[in-house]
């Protein structure tokens, strides 16, 4: 009985557990199904969200917009000409630096900076990534050194410390950045720094980045010429400028190239060719060299389509209100303020060639003779630079004779002319000045007036009074002075000659020759170098060549300029 018993307690122990085990497993795979079907529901919501962020601005859906963009644009019509995902969003990456220094700029023209103020350097700007030039915190970096650096280097150090001289802080000037490409149209551009170092908000567009090369040549003609700067010579150290597209197409004048890993490579480009002009953007290339490839051949295939004349677009006008000024500046009056708002702001005027005349040297000059031939009237001396005869009687005069030797019969008709005639310089030898004190005994002729003047030894020709030409001995004429003819004479030599590049100076040309030379000197050690200034709309370029060379000479001169990335082509003398 004991075994009956014990044998029925064990045959339950061993049903309740194969029971317990029975329900153990139903619960394991109830639990599992719905975690596999929530695994798998997850998988398919993540394919389904990659899927769908992954469109045609190729954007990964990491926050990066990726891509990319082009457009090209006639900048005398505003036509568009080309255009390669214009409006799809990319960040700028460099190219941002074009609107930090439209912001400077606006500045200088406003007086609130000079070209010699002292920025000073902070320990953030100090700290930024490279490219930079690597400033320390507390030095100090004038505005005409600091627009050069954004220009060659794309220095960020530079560009935080134009943002915190003009915003106070870099977000804020950010933020007067996104109001002022909202001002000039465009519409699908943010910046979140001034440097264009990688930020996912910081996006522009192809078509906006056109629009502010437009407009940064329309509202500062005279301080856009920065964007030519080839070399930047910086406390003993020579910045050349990234921009390769100078020297590659002749008529390029600036403006900004810009990489990030976000953004790929980008590049604003303009081109005033005689009287086209035409506005490029590409964005997003796979290296430099491709980025600059399509650039070229953009520019060359849609050149011929610009129009050749005068602009018909009007000038860039900002629409929306004036940015506040920064807190060191005082702020415009309301009224001002409210004209500002409503009126267009107007481009400035381009700039003038000025002609700077020689130092004055004082001279003696005759008095205005009176219409009473021999009058009695002293000779008062005269310290000028030129003078005018009044009007002479129209009775003949003895001719006057000067040192000796007769005056020819022309300066007797001058004289004698029935209207005033100014006094045309003539080199002369120098004469020694008058003596104040003792006055000058009134001469009744002009033959007395004329060896009144006492000719002394010249130290250098001056310019004085003359009633005309005047004879001199050939002892007494001072040495030619040789000038330098704008079209050299190996412009004029037989044969070929080759160009290396456009340049925006004379001293870059030739600097360029000399190193085109010292790497083909086998092939250019018996041509003449030379440089010749043209002029291209509103600028002067300088084309750097060289003559004297045949058809074989030129074309391997070019190969093996080129292998050594020089620009280089053949032309027929």
């Amino acid at each position: 009985m004991r075994m009956a018993l014990a044998n029925g307690t064990f045959s339950a122990k061993l049903l309740a557990a194969a029971l317990a085990a029975s329900l153990c497993f139903t619960a394991s795979v109830a639990e599992a199904k719905p975690k596999k079907q929530a695994k798998a529901k997850s998988t398919s919501s993540q394919t389904a969200k990659k899927n769908t962020s992954d469109d045609d601005d190729n954007n990964t859906g990491t926050g990066w917009r990726r891509g990319q963009a082009a457009i090209i644009i006639d900048g005398n019509t505003g036509k568009v000409l080309y255009e390669d995902n214009p409006d799809s969003l990319r960040h700028p990456a460099s190219v941002t630096k074009v609107m930090t220094l439209y912001m400077l700029f606006e500045q200088l023209e406003a007086g609130r900076l000079k070209l010699d103020s002292e920025l000073v350097v902070s320990q953030r700007a100090a700290a930024q990534s490279p490219s930079k030039l690597n400033l320390r915190p507390g030095a100090t970096i004038e505005v005409e050194d600091a627009i050069k650096a954004i220009v060659t280097r794309s220095a960020n150090d530079v560009a935080v410390v134009i943002a915190e001289a003009i915003g106070g802080d870099e977000a804020t000037f950010a933020t007067m950045m996104t109001r002022k490409a909202r001002a000039l149209g465009m519409e699908n551009t943010q910046f979140r720094n001034a440097s264009g170092l990688p930020n996912k908000g910081q996006l522009t567009t192809a078509r906006d980045l056109a629009t502010l090369g437009l407009a940064i040549q329309d509202r500062f003609p005279k301080q856009y010429k920065y964007f030519s700067t080839r070399t930047f010579y910086y406390r003993g150290e020579a910045i050349a400028n990234h921009n390769r597209m100078f020297g590659r197409i002749e008529g390029v004048d600036g403006i900004k190239t810009g990489y990030t890993n976000a953004s790929g490579f980008n590049l604003l480009t303009s081109v005033h060719d005689d009287d086209k002009f035409l506005i490029g953007v590409v964005l997003g290339g796979s290296s430099g060299g491709s980025r600059d490839a399509r650039m070229a051949n953009l520019i060359t295939s849609n050149l011929g389509r610009a129009y050749a004349g005068r602009r018909t677009m009007p000038k860039t006008t900002e629409v929306a209100a004036a940015e506040p000024a920064p807190a060191a500046a005082p702020a415009p009056a309301p009224a001002q303020a409210r004209r500002e708002a409503a009126t267009p702001v107007a481009p400035l005027p381009s700039p003038q060639r000025m002609a700077y005349a020689a130092d004055p040297v004082t001279t003696a000059a005759i008095a205005p003779r009176s219409q009473t031939v021999g009058s009695t009237e002293p000779i008062k001396p005269t310290a000028v630079k030129t003078t005018a005869i009044s009007r002479p009687p129209t009775q003949a005069l003895p001719a006057p004779t000067f040192t000796g030797a007769p005056m020819p019969p022309a300066a007797v008709a001058a004289v004698q002319a029935p209207a005033p005639v100014p006094l045309a310089p003539a080199p002369v030898a120098a004469v020694a000045p008058p003596v104040a004190s003792a006055p000058v005994a009134a001469p009744h002729t002009l033959q007395a007036q004329a060896q009144a003047l006492t000719p002394a030894p010249a130290q250098q020709p001056v310019r004085t009074a003359s009633a005309g030409p005047v004879a001199l001995p050939a002892s007494a004429m001072p040495a030619a002075t040789p000038v330098r003819s704008e079209t050299p004479a190996a412009s004029h030599r037989p044969g070929w000659m080759i160009q290396i590049g456009a340049f925006g100076g004379e001293k870059e040309a030739k600097s360029q020759l000399d190193l085109a030379q010292s790497k083909a000197k086998s092939v250019l050690g018996g041509a003449q170098p030379f440089v010749e200034k043209a002029s291209k709309g509103s600028s002067d370029i300088y084309r750097a060549r060289f003559a004297g060379l045949d058809e074989k000479g030129a074309k391997e001169a070019c190969r093996l300029l080129q292998r050594n990335d020089f620009a280089c082509m053949t032309l027929r003398n």
